[in-house]
């Protein structure tokens, strides 16, 4: 059966996302542990499986046929038989669930008899993110069913009052009917909910480090970015976000505790690091090619005369291959503005000391950091505060162990086969050959 990916929607959201977030992240595409590929391809289906909670007709159809349980595989058939009767209509079969399910189509085409892939997966398995040969959309499903493991339970949480009015004014919420307006305010809650929560996946890229990004890395970047911006967390957004990581084995490393404190990114204490002077931070229509251009000649030169309290190594070249303003509206209303500046360093690593006939690979260690604009102060912006800094440090001893694991991964991977330099970047159409 001929399918037309581009009449998709969930492929074209998912390519599209792809493309976004190489662009804004410019070392998420290079292959040094086996969650960058798994990354990419798990954030794209988070991106196209969330943006299903848009739909009001598809999602209140769905509420109807679960009676609001959304995270079911399957919907209700529209018409119901006896349990000794065998199905004759196609109304009488149950179908997947349209909000889980990815690409459905495209599934069935392929001859899978369901979507291609889901937001839910079989019961949470701490072991299956050490499996060292999960092809990477299988390894990304595990953190796609995390951020929806977390997404379900915030839902059930919003709309458990919902359910006790409704059972408190004789409605049967084990019943898969309801009301319409019960299923209105349901869709509202899932739409709202679905929101909110890849705002905050969104947002969490920029709290994320530069380079060799992880799923532990994005944990604690989903993690800052919520409290950020909701110090108190009310509705326990963070702690499902915690225990849905957890239930499937996705620890960060450099987290001394699994604690909402040791998680998230500390903030940088005041004087620690120099404010940033000179720094443009432009307005929400974005910043023009000169003031690009003197905001990079202003990072490369803090960067240079900080290179130590920032982590660098000393007498290395540091590079700034992106930044970006970030314009943010606080749960207060106001507006927050912050400069999200990468910064990194390179060397070239052996992959064997004993053979440097072998060659070497990239060696990448690197920060993030959230620079927030200063209140006019006399007419005058005084210098940018740094808030966060991100790191992923090439010293030390952390740093050895991330060479080790790359140079380990670089060679699992067959990546000392060759001379182009290309071959350390993923490849998106190999990566899509097996969809």
């Amino acid at each position: 059966q001929t399918v037309f990916t581009c009449l998709s929607h969930d492929i074209i959201v998912h390519e599209t996302t792809h493309a976004v977030l190489d662009g804004i992240r410019t070392y998420f595409s290079e292959r040094t542990n086996p969650d960058v590929p798994a990354f990419h391809e798990a954030f794209a289906d988070i991106a196209a499986l969330f943006r299903h909670f848009s739909h009001k007709e598809a999602l209140l159809d769905t509420i109807q046929k679960t009676g609001g349980r959304l995270y079911q595989y399957h919907l209700k058939p529209d018409v119901g038989i006896t349990d000794n009767e065998e199905a004759r209509l196609q109304g009488q079969l149950p179908v997947d669930n349209p909000l889980v399910g990815l690409a459905q189509q495209f599934g069935e085409a392929r001859g899978t008899g369901r979507a291609l892939r889901s937001a839910l997966s079989d019961l949470p398995d701490p072991k299956l993110i050490k499996e060292p040969n999960l092809e990477p959309h299988e390894r990304g499903a595990i953190l796609v069913s995390a951020v929806f493991d977390a997404y379900f339970t915030i839902y059930l949480r919003r709309t458990a009052d919902l359910f006790r009015v409704y059972r408190a004014g004789g409605g049967n919420s084990e019943s898969f009917e309801l009301s319409g307006a019960m299923a209105n305010l349901l869709a509202d809650a899932a739409s709202s909910t679905a929101e909110d929560l890849f705002q905050i996946c969104v947002r969490a890229i920029d709290y994320c480090p530069p380079v060799d990004i992880t799923f532990g890395d994005y944990l604690r970047a989903i993690m800052t970015a919520h409290r950020d911006f909701y110090p108190t967390d009310k509705e326990g957004v963070r702690d499902a976000f915690m225990q849905a990581f957890r239930l499937r084995g996705i620890v960060p490393e450099d987290a001394q505790y699994f604690s909402e404190d040791s998680l998230c990114w500390p903030l940088v204490p005041r004087k620690v690091l120099p404010d940033v002077d000179g720094l443009i931070f432009g307005d929400p229509n974005g910043l023009t090619r000169d003031e690009k251009d003197r905001n990079g000649d202003v990072l490369r030169a803090y960067a240079k005369k900080n290179a130590a309290l920032l982590g660098f190594l000393p007498d290395r070249f540091i590079s700034v291959p992106a930044f970006h303003p970030a314009f943010r509206v606080a749960p207060d209303g106001s507006l927050r503005i912050d400069m999200v500046v990468e910064m990194s360093q390179t060397y070239d690593a052996l992959f064997d000391s004993r053979k440097p006939e072998l060659g070497t690979f990239p060696m990448r260690g690197g920060v993030t950091l959230l620079i927030a604009k200063p209140s006019l102060d006399k007419d005058e912006y005084p210098p940018g505060e740094i808030r966060y800094v991100i790191q992923k440090r090439l010293g030390g001893n952390h740093g050895q162990k991330r060479e080790e694991r790359q140079r380990r991964f670089s060679r699992r991977e067959g990546l000392l086969n060759g001379d182009d330099p290309k071959r350390f970047q993923l490849d998106f159409n190999m990566l899509h050959g097996g969809f």
